[in-house]
């Protein structure tokens, strides 16, 4: 483990997740894998099945961060364009790959099927790109430079991401303190706001919630270092204890 910052995206790919035919499984899965192994998570995108777009999206993004991991439309329908659009986005011919062709015409030999044209779209990818192994259904997944194209069935999605893992490099694990508060983020965000000021180090997010009779906050901490970490939820305990002092001297209980 190193102590640079790693960072990624992802980009979703697939008119279905668009039009909401398709809820997506692989971004939260992806952004928890990320998280634990210290690599931050920068952006994601959903895109349709157009080549530009894909373009666009895979270029912009493979420029601004350490990793980009692509899910989707490596298919063999004729709407599963991203090998072609990865390809075009690197300036690169998309092929039948040799071994993705042998691996994929012995496996549907073995199922005794008939090894269509249709399936051996799963063979092509860019020239050169190195394969991410499929153990669930054989179609390699590809990568180029630091670009990494998966599948979009959640299973194999997984399967791909367990895959590639051991080669990624890792940042300095972030990480989190959960603090319960009592008020909204009404009365708390201008004094939540001077914490986060004071304390540069760290990440405060502020989670609302309702139980139906009133407001209260989930407060989570996020750092590299413990110290940073533990200076600044210490800071959100005394905010809180000053909130309560306040609110007690403005409505005192009755006297006994």
């Amino acid at each position: 483990m190193t102590s640079q910052t790693v960072t990624a995206a992802i980009l979703a790919i697939g008119d279905e997740l668009l039009s909401g035919r398709t809820k997506d499984k692989n971004i939260g899965h992806l952004a928890d894998v990320l998280l634990l192994s210290g690599i931050d998570l920068k952006e994601v995108r959903i895109v349709a099945d157009e080549q530009p777009a894909i373009v666009e999206a895979v270029n912009a993004l493979r420029a601004r961060y350490t990793y980009v991991f692509t899910s989707g439309g490596i298919g063999p329908t004729h709407d599963d364009i991203t090998a072609d659009a990865i390809a075009a986005a690197f300036g690169l011919p998309c092929e039948h790959d040799a071994e993705a062709m042998r691996l994929l015409g012995e496996m549907y030999a073995r199922r005794e099927m008939e090894f269509t044209e249709a399936r051996q779209r799963m063979a092509r990818m860019p020239r050169g790109a190195r394969h991410i192994a499929n153990p669930v259904s054989t179609a390699p997944g590809f990568i180029v430079e630091n670009v990494y194209v998966m599948a979009g069935v959640p299973q194999v999605f997984q399967a791909m991401v367990d895959n590639i893992l051991p080669e990624l490099a890792t940042g300095t694990r972030m990480l989190t303190r959960a603090l319960a508060c009592p008020y909204g983020e009404g009365d708390i965000g201008t004094l939540l706001a001077a914490v986060q000021k004071a304390h540069p180090q760290t990440s405060i997010g502020s989670y609302p919630k309702y139980d139906g009779q009133r407001f209260s906050t989930e407060l989570v901490v996020r750092a590299r270092d413990v110290g940073a970490l533990d200076a600044a939820a210490d800071a959100i305990v005394a905010m809180i204890a000053s909130l309560d002092k306040t609110r007690a001297e403005a409505h005192p209980g009755p006297e006994t």
